[in-house]
């Protein structure tokens, strides 16, 4: 259970820190995958094609430099 201390400060920071905390356990992305059954082979073409976007951009990261 995600427990946020509201002190002497606005509802709004303490909402703020409530999302953090919240998205810091990954429940709304377990969520998300457990929606559907995704094939191994579908799941390592992803993750390899996501691996690939990311390099990409890194690369054009550091050439822009």
């Amino acid at each position: 259970m995600i427990i946020v201390p509201v002190k002497e400060e606005s509802i709004d920071k303490a909402l703020r820190k409530f999302k953090k905390k919240f998205e810091k356990t990954g429940m709304v992305r377990q969520l998300r995958a457990r929606q559907g059954y995704e094939k191994k082979s579908v799941a390592r073409r992803n993750t390899i094609k996501r691996a690939v976007f990311r390099n990409k951009m890194q690369q054009e990261g550091l050439n822009s430099i």
